[in-house]
């Protein structure tokens, strides 16, 4: 009788296993990243996308906070217990993850071929031969401003330098707003929403960033210094106790309708759209004089990888390639709008504020941010110093000729421009 009910189970677990009923434990995949700001988009919409046309592979997303990213990351990847998938950031801070073989040549994978050689080139060697991030999206840099203020005040939107000083003047004369919503204690949101939004516009976008690689331009070149004398000038706009305000008091000031304009990276674009109760746009950076011609930092900013030493690769490289589809291309642009898909396939999106930024790129040219390639490899790092010293500039502890003396000193202590 034992016999028989041992027959009859083993057959019935034959059938369920032939038929496909009894599956292997699910593969977790664990990712990690710094937008700890994106964790319900991920959980709400990316991950079930993905999980409903891969059974049995499983996502989860562990955001670590932005400044704490880099340190932990690396930590993590010396160690041995990063996530299975890494977020990568743009150019020397992936590139030098890769040299140390802790991410996968990612060159071959399929879904590549979705991406032009610009795209893929701040997650690929120098020569470009060799790709370890898949894209994912860029940032352009510009300014939001509160339509309802400028209604009120009569400002049109300004096109130029004089333009834009004249409509802080007048907003300042009003009293009701605070002109710029930005502040100095972080030191990065000086450089970034700062020195490299309307620095393009004087050092000539990619032929400025090429030059000082190459060695033909110098940070003390007056189109490097002459952006710090523009900043140096955004002081009196700043409002009271600018020096103590951190990114996210500028980003409350700004939302709450306290001040008028945010000198902006498109990043803003989806809590800004949550949170203020006004009417916005957006402007990119105003030109010297009328009949410049008019640069963008249109940033690469967000990539994926794949960790080395994941238990997981095949399905790792499933997900990934599914982040370099069109599919994907698409949910994320439209969900988290002012990331911009680097896929070659257009992606039509629905947020007007992300239509006007994406818009320049037209009747602008784009450009990198200048630090990010090459001249953030040695100590001093430039990208670091350039947040204090574009801090410095605005409060006033640095006159703008001092602080490009400084980087360059920095810069010519470790560099040497190859022959």
């Amino acid at each position: 009788m034992k016999n028989t009910a041992l027959k009859s189970f083993l057959l019935a677990s034959s059938l369920l296993t032939s038929a496909g009923l009894v599956h292997a434990a699910d593969v977790t995949l664990t990712v990690e990243s710094w937008r700890n700001d994106d964790l319900q988009i991920w959980q709400e919409k990316i991950i079930p996308a993905f999980e409903a046309k891969n059974p049995g592979i499983k996502i989860v997303f562990s955001p670590t906070a932005p400044t704490e990213y880099n340190a932990s990351l690396n930590a993590k990847l010396d160690a041995g217990s990063a996530g299975d998938i890494i977020t990568c950031r743009p150019f020397d801070a992936s590139l030098e993850l890769f040299n140390k073989k802790q991410l996968v040549d990612i060159t071959s994978l399929p879904g590549m071929e979705n991406f032009s050689p610009v795209a893929k080139a701040a997650w690929s060697t120098d020569d470009g031969k060799s790709t370890f991030c898949v894209p994912m999206a860029s940032v352009i840099h510009g300014f939001i401003y509160n339509k309802d203020a400028f209604d009120k005040l009569g400002i049109s939107i300004p096109k130029t330098e004089d333009e834009f000083f004249a409509a802080l003047d007048k907003i300042k004369a009003d009293g009701t707003y605070i002109p710029l919503a930005m502040g100095t204690k972080d030191l990065w949101e000086a450089a970034t929403m700062g020195y490299q939004n309307i620095g393009p516009n004087y050092w000539k976008g990619e032929e400025g960033r090429e030059a000082l690689i190459s060695g033909k331009q110098k940070l003390t070149d007056a189109d490097w210094v002459k952006p710090y004398e523009e900043l140096a000038k955004w002081k009196p706009y700043l409002g009271d106790g600018f020096e103590a305000q951190t990114y996210s008091d500028s980003q409350n000031l700004f939302t709450l309708g306290r001040a008028a304009i945010y000198p902006a990276g498109s990043w803003e674009i989806a809590l800004f759209n949550t949170q203020a109760q006004f009417k916005m746009g957006a402007f990119p950076p105003p030109v010297p004089k009328a009949g410049d011609t008019g640069y963008i930092s249109d940033h690469p900013d967000i990539g994926v990888a794949l960790n080395a030493k994941s238990k997981h690769a095949e399905e790792a490289k499933k997900f990934l390639s599914w982040v370099a589809s069109p599919e994907f291309a698409d949910i994320y642009a439209n969900s988290l709008p002012g990331f911009f898909s680097l896929n070659s396939t257009p992606v039509k999106m629905s947020d007007p504020l992300a239509q006007e930024f994406v818009s320049w790129r037209g009747p602008y040219k784009s450009t990198v941010r200048s630090t990010y390639q090459i001249l953030s490899r040695g100590t001093p790092n430039l990208e670091n110093e350039t947040w204090v010293e574009s801090a410095n500039v605005i409060n006033g502890t640095d006159t703008p000729a001092v602080a490009a003396e400084k980087l360059q000193k920095g810069l010519d202590s470790w560099y040497k421009p190859a022959k």
